[in-house]
């Protein structure tokens, strides 16, 4: 979700309406890492980007359509950064996984907290953008070969795999929120392990 410095003084740069856009959705993704969704604002995004607020309302057409395309934006960079490497044995594939998602939540934790409160509250943009992303990475534990030799894709795993998906996502939270004595290793470990576990229960 982060993308560095917010570019204040670029965005004068004569850019085209792509090009532009592009830009301020990385700079909203940018914001959204040290800031909860509902903080993320027209205003605020155009104080940054030193541009007036009708151009932004050009773009995007008003807070909410703004916000959503943000958080389309973030789920892009999870799914995106989250990606197993190419190869290597399933578990430990799945391990460099989940330590990128940890990673992801640890350095995007507002935003990424407050998107989660948001689709559960009833939010149903949300809600699909927060399913969906979700939904890719769990069909990841299906659709690669390497991995499938772990997780069998029958209707028992896929119901074992979505249940992990939410603990998981609960876990991580909690742990970035505070983790106490718990290590990032050992909260790796703990959600590695249990995926199997699970599926085992419902073999």
């Amino acid at each position: 979700m982060t993308t560095g410095t917010a570019p204040t003084g670029s965005a004068r740069t004569r850019l085209s309406p792509d090009q532009r856009r592009t830009q301020l959705l990385d700079l909203g993704v940018a914001l959204l890492a040290t800031r909860s969704l509902d903080d993320l604002t027209i205003d605020l995004l155009a104080e940054q980007a030193g541009i007036s607020r009708g151009l932004l309302y050009h773009y995007f057409g008003g807070k909410r359509a703004f916000q959503e395309a943000v958080v389309r934006r973030a789920v892009d960079d999870l799914v995106a950064q989250t990606a197993p490497p190419a190869g290597g044995e399933p578990l430990d594939r799945l391990l460099a996984s989940m330590g990128a998602y940890v990673d992801y939540v640890t350095d995007n934790y507002q935003g990424y907290a407050s998107i989660v409160r948001a689709a559960q509250s009833g939010n149903e943009s949300l809600r699909r953008l927060h399913e969906e992303a979700r939904q890719v990475l769990t069909d990841r534990i299906f659709t690669d070969d390497a991995q499938g030799e772990a997780v069998p894709d029958t209707p028992a795993t896929r119901l074992a795999v979505r249940g992990w998906s939410a603990m998981t996502e609960e876990l991580v939270l909690s742990w970035a929120a505070d983790p106490g004595p718990v290590s990032r290793d050992d909260l790796l470990r703990a959600v590695t392990d249990s995926l199997p576990a699970l599926v085992d229960l419902l073999r």
